[in-house]
Protein backbone atom coordinates (compact mmCIF):
# COMPACT_ATOMS: atom_id res chain seq x y z
CA UNK A 1 0.00 0.00 0.00
CA UNK A 2 1.75 3.67 -1.12
CA UNK A 3 1.52 5.79 2.23
CA UNK A 4 -0.39 9.33 1.77
CA UNK A 5 2.45 11.00 3.31
CA UNK A 6 6.11 11.20 4.21
CA UNK A 7 7.12 13.23 7.53
CA UNK A 8 10.64 13.36 8.17
CA UNK A 9 11.04 15.76 11.68
CA UNK A 10 13.69 17.73 12.21
CA UNK A 11 14.75 19.85 14.64
CA UNK A 12 14.43 23.85 13.36
CA UNK A 13 11.61 26.53 12.77
CA UNK A 14 11.65 25.22 9.29
CA UNK A 15 8.99 22.80 7.66
CA UNK A 16 9.44 22.18 3.99
CA UNK A 17 6.05 20.88 2.24
CA UNK A 18 5.94 18.69 -0.95
CA UNK A 19 3.12 18.28 -1.64
CA UNK A 20 3.10 17.29 -5.77
CA UNK A 21 6.45 15.70 -6.39
CA UNK A 22 5.12 12.19 -6.16
CA UNK A 23 3.66 9.85 -9.10
CA UNK A 24 2.26 7.09 -7.36
CA UNK A 25 -1.51 6.77 -8.80
CA UNK A 26 -2.82 4.00 -6.88
CA UNK A 27 -6.25 2.20 -8.12
CA UNK A 28 -6.83 5.48 -10.13
CA UNK A 29 -4.56 4.65 -12.80
CA UNK A 30 -7.14 1.98 -14.11
CA UNK A 31 -9.42 5.09 -14.80
CA UNK A 32 -7.05 7.62 -16.14
CA UNK A 33 -6.51 8.15 -20.18
CA UNK A 34 -2.88 8.08 -21.35
CA UNK A 35 -2.30 11.49 -20.40
CA UNK A 36 -3.41 11.55 -17.29
CA UNK A 37 -1.27 8.22 -16.32
CA UNK A 38 1.45 10.31 -17.90
CA UNK A 39 0.97 12.33 -14.66
CA UNK A 40 2.88 15.76 -16.55
CA UNK A 41 1.67 18.06 -14.11
CA UNK A 42 3.95 16.30 -11.86
CA UNK A 43 6.89 18.67 -9.53
CA UNK A 44 9.49 16.86 -11.32
CA UNK A 45 12.45 16.41 -9.14
CA UNK A 46 11.44 18.56 -6.34
CA UNK A 47 12.95 16.11 -3.75
CA UNK A 48 16.40 16.22 -5.36
CA UNK A 49 16.22 19.80 -5.99
CA UNK A 50 15.68 20.53 -2.53
CA UNK A 51 17.85 17.33 -0.82
CA UNK A 52 20.27 18.69 1.66
CA UNK A 53 19.79 22.21 1.55
CA UNK A 54 17.62 22.24 5.02
CA UNK A 55 19.05 19.38 6.99
CA UNK A 56 17.56 20.34 10.23
CA UNK A 57 14.38 21.03 8.58
CA UNK A 58 10.83 18.97 8.49
CA UNK A 59 9.40 17.40 5.54
CA UNK A 60 6.23 16.54 4.79
CA UNK A 61 5.95 14.64 1.05
CA UNK A 62 2.48 13.73 -0.20
CA UNK A 63 2.71 10.07 -1.49
CA UNK A 64 0.05 10.07 -4.40
CA UNK A 65 0.33 11.78 -7.60
CA UNK A 66 -2.01 15.39 -7.76
CA UNK A 67 -3.79 13.36 -9.93
CA UNK A 68 -5.34 11.12 -7.49
CA UNK A 69 -6.30 14.09 -5.47
CA UNK A 70 -4.59 17.67 -4.82
CA UNK A 71 -3.74 18.23 -1.14
CA UNK A 72 -3.11 21.88 -1.86
CA UNK A 73 -6.95 22.70 -2.73
CA UNK A 74 -9.34 23.64 -0.24
CA UNK A 75 -10.68 20.21 0.81
CA UNK A 76 -14.13 22.55 0.10
CA UNK A 77 -13.43 22.13 -3.41
CA UNK A 78 -13.96 25.61 -3.75
CA UNK A 79 -11.46 27.81 -6.16
CA UNK A 80 -8.63 29.19 -5.08
CA UNK A 81 -8.63 31.52 -8.31
CA UNK A 82 -12.24 32.55 -9.28
CA UNK A 83 -12.04 33.57 -12.69
CA UNK A 84 -8.96 31.99 -13.60
CA UNK A 85 -8.04 28.78 -15.21
CA UNK A 86 -6.69 25.93 -12.66
CA UNK A 87 -7.41 22.67 -11.78
CA UNK A 88 -9.12 21.71 -8.99
CA UNK A 89 -9.11 19.46 -5.67
CA UNK A 90 -9.74 16.15 -7.68
CA UNK A 91 -8.26 17.42 -11.25
CA UNK A 92 -10.40 15.67 -14.63
CA UNK A 93 -8.34 18.29 -16.62
CA UNK A 94 -4.12 18.97 -16.62
CA UNK A 95 -2.59 21.87 -16.91
CA UNK A 96 -3.11 22.13 -20.50
CA UNK A 97 -7.46 21.69 -20.19
CA UNK A 98 -7.06 18.45 -21.44
CA UNK A 99 -8.73 15.47 -20.42
CA UNK A 100 -7.04 13.65 -17.79
CA UNK A 101 -10.12 10.50 -17.75
CA UNK A 102 -11.08 7.78 -19.74
CA UNK A 103 -14.41 8.69 -21.00
CA UNK A 104 -17.59 8.32 -18.39
CA UNK A 105 -14.22 7.15 -15.37
CA UNK A 106 -14.44 10.72 -14.04
CA UNK A 107 -14.99 10.84 -10.21
CA UNK A 108 -18.31 10.83 -8.82
CA UNK A 109 -18.97 12.88 -5.05
CA UNK A 110 -18.60 9.73 -3.07
CA UNK A 111 -15.02 9.07 -4.74
CA UNK A 112 -13.98 12.15 -4.39
CA UNK A 113 -14.72 11.64 -0.96
CA UNK A 114 -12.49 8.61 -0.43
CA UNK A 115 -9.80 10.08 -2.08
CA UNK A 116 -10.35 13.08 0.59
CA UNK A 117 -10.90 11.28 3.43
CA UNK A 118 -7.42 8.74 2.00
CA UNK A 119 -5.36 11.62 0.70
CA UNK A 120 -5.72 15.00 1.95
CA UNK A 121 -7.22 14.12 5.58
CA UNK A 122 -3.64 12.53 6.43
CA UNK A 123 -1.55 14.53 4.47
CA UNK A 124 -2.66 17.65 6.50
CA UNK A 125 -3.04 15.89 9.49
CA UNK A 126 0.44 15.64 9.17
CA UNK A 127 1.17 19.23 8.49
CA UNK A 128 -0.75 20.24 11.65
CA UNK A 129 0.98 18.02 13.89
CA UNK A 130 4.58 18.70 12.86
CA UNK A 131 3.62 22.66 12.89
CA UNK A 132 2.64 22.14 15.79
CA UNK A 133 5.73 20.45 17.25
CA UNK A 134 8.08 23.14 15.68
CA UNK A 135 5.99 25.82 16.76
CA UNK A 136 6.17 24.30 20.60
CA UNK A 137 10.30 23.71 19.83
CA UNK A 138 11.25 27.11 18.52
CA UNK A 139 8.81 29.57 19.53
CA UNK A 140 7.23 29.83 15.83
CA UNK A 141 7.52 27.86 12.03
CA UNK A 142 8.19 29.17 9.03
CA UNK A 143 6.03 26.41 6.40
CA UNK A 144 7.88 26.82 2.84
CA UNK A 145 5.57 25.13 0.57
CA UNK A 146 8.13 23.42 -2.52
CA UNK A 147 6.60 23.71 -6.27
CA UNK A 148 7.55 23.55 -9.29
CA UNK A 149 5.70 24.19 -13.04
CA UNK A 150 6.41 24.12 -17.01
CA UNK A 151 7.03 28.12 -17.67
CA UNK A 152 4.80 28.03 -20.87
CA UNK A 153 1.33 26.95 -19.88
CA UNK A 154 -1.04 28.99 -22.08
CA UNK A 155 -3.88 27.74 -20.65
CA UNK A 156 -3.16 28.96 -17.15
CA UNK A 157 -1.35 31.76 -17.91
CA UNK A 158 0.10 34.12 -20.43
CA UNK A 159 3.26 34.11 -21.53
CA UNK A 160 6.53 33.04 -19.65
CA UNK A 161 6.38 32.58 -15.96
CA UNK A 162 9.19 34.31 -13.95
CA UNK A 163 11.67 31.45 -13.02
CA UNK A 164 11.27 32.26 -9.28
CA UNK A 165 7.54 33.06 -8.21
CA UNK A 166 6.53 33.73 -4.50
CA UNK A 167 3.23 33.49 -2.88
CA UNK A 168 2.77 35.29 0.52
CA UNK A 169 -1.30 35.30 -0.28
CA UNK A 170 -0.38 39.58 -0.76
CA UNK A 171 1.66 39.18 2.33
CA UNK A 172 -0.67 37.88 4.90
CA UNK A 173 0.93 34.71 5.16
CA UNK A 174 3.64 35.67 7.19
CA UNK A 175 5.10 38.22 9.12
CA UNK A 176 6.87 42.10 7.96
CA UNK A 177 10.21 40.20 8.60
CA UNK A 178 9.62 37.38 6.39
CA UNK A 179 8.59 39.71 3.63
CA UNK A 180 11.76 41.62 3.86
CA UNK A 181 13.98 38.78 3.80
CA UNK A 182 12.12 37.50 0.74
CA UNK A 183 12.01 40.99 -1.03
CA UNK A 184 15.92 40.90 -0.53
CA UNK A 185 16.32 37.64 -1.58
CA UNK A 186 14.80 38.55 -4.94
CA UNK A 187 17.36 41.08 -5.75
CA UNK A 188 19.72 38.84 -5.28
CA UNK A 189 18.50 36.20 -7.26
CA UNK A 190 17.84 38.44 -9.78
CA UNK A 191 21.58 39.46 -9.72
CA UNK A 192 22.30 36.14 -10.28
CA UNK A 193 20.31 36.07 -13.39
CA UNK A 194 16.83 34.66 -12.53
CA UNK A 195 13.46 36.55 -12.91
CA UNK A 196 11.34 36.90 -9.93
CA UNK A 197 7.89 38.09 -8.79
CA UNK A 198 6.10 38.19 -5.64
CA UNK A 199 2.22 37.12 -5.34
CA UNK A 200 1.94 37.23 -9.36
CA UNK A 201 -0.11 34.50 -11.19
CA UNK A 202 0.87 32.15 -8.09
CA UNK A 203 0.00 33.87 -4.63
CA UNK A 204 -0.52 30.42 -2.71
CA UNK A 205 -2.64 27.97 -2.58
CA UNK A 206 -4.30 26.50 -0.12
CA UNK A 207 -1.74 25.39 2.32
CA UNK A 208 -0.36 28.58 2.08
CA UNK A 209 -3.21 30.61 3.16
CA UNK A 210 -4.51 28.06 5.44
CA UNK A 211 -1.52 27.66 7.46
CA UNK A 212 -0.19 31.17 7.41
CA UNK A 213 -1.05 32.42 10.80
CA UNK A 214 1.79 35.05 11.42
CA UNK A 215 -0.22 36.45 14.82
CA UNK A 216 -0.13 32.67 16.16
CA UNK A 217 3.88 32.66 15.13
CA UNK A 218 3.44 30.46 12.13
CA UNK A 219 4.07 32.06 8.77
CA UNK A 220 4.00 30.49 5.46
CA UNK A 221 5.83 30.71 1.92
CA UNK A 222 5.16 28.98 -1.26
CA UNK A 223 7.68 28.77 -4.02
CA UNK A 224 6.76 28.18 -7.32
CA UNK A 225 9.51 27.41 -9.85
CA UNK A 226 10.01 27.48 -13.65
CA UNK A 227 11.07 23.81 -14.09
CA UNK A 228 13.41 24.66 -16.73
CA UNK A 229 15.97 26.21 -14.14
CA UNK A 230 16.67 22.98 -12.97
CA UNK A 231 15.68 19.88 -15.35
CA UNK A 232 14.12 19.53 -19.02
CA UNK A 233 10.48 20.97 -19.25
CA UNK A 234 9.82 18.12 -21.65
CA UNK A 235 9.45 14.40 -21.30
CA UNK A 236 10.92 12.47 -20.24
CA UNK A 237 11.87 15.08 -17.50
CA UNK A 238 15.87 15.04 -17.00
CA UNK A 239 17.00 16.70 -14.30
CA UNK A 240 19.59 18.48 -14.87
CA UNK A 241 22.62 18.98 -12.37
CA UNK A 242 24.25 21.58 -14.08
CA UNK A 243 21.27 24.15 -13.93
CA UNK A 244 20.45 22.94 -10.65
CA UNK A 245 23.62 23.56 -9.48
CA UNK A 246 23.28 27.20 -10.13
CA UNK A 247 19.89 27.55 -8.41
CA UNK A 248 20.48 25.29 -4.94
CA UNK A 249 22.92 27.82 -3.17
CA UNK A 250 20.46 30.50 -4.13
CA UNK A 251 17.61 28.26 -2.27
CA UNK A 252 20.43 27.42 0.08
CA UNK A 253 20.85 30.83 1.32
CA UNK A 254 17.05 31.90 1.32
CA UNK A 255 16.01 28.87 3.19
CA UNK A 256 18.70 29.48 6.15
CA UNK A 257 17.57 33.26 6.46
CA UNK A 258 13.98 32.05 6.49
CA UNK A 259 15.00 29.93 9.44
CA UNK A 260 16.67 31.92 11.53
CA UNK A 261 14.33 34.66 10.92
CA UNK A 262 11.36 32.79 11.70
CA UNK A 263 12.42 31.52 14.92
CA UNK A 264 12.89 34.76 15.80
CA UNK A 265 9.42 35.96 14.50
CA UNK A 266 7.37 34.72 17.40
CA UNK A 267 3.77 35.52 17.10
CA UNK A 268 3.51 39.09 17.72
Amino acid sequence: MIPPVLTVPGDSALVLGQPHGATALGDVEESLNARGRAVADTDWHIPALYDGLAPDATVIRAGFSRYVLDVNRDPSGASLYPGQNTTGLCPVIDFEGEPIYREGREPDEAEIERRRQQVHAPYHAAMEAQIARVRAQNGAAVLYDCHSIRGDLPFLFEGRLPDLNIGTNGGASCAPEITAILEEWRGEAEAAGFTTVMNGRFKGGWTTRHYGRPEEGVHAVQMEIVQGTYMEETPPWTYDSDRAAKLRPLLQALLTRLKTTGAGAAAN
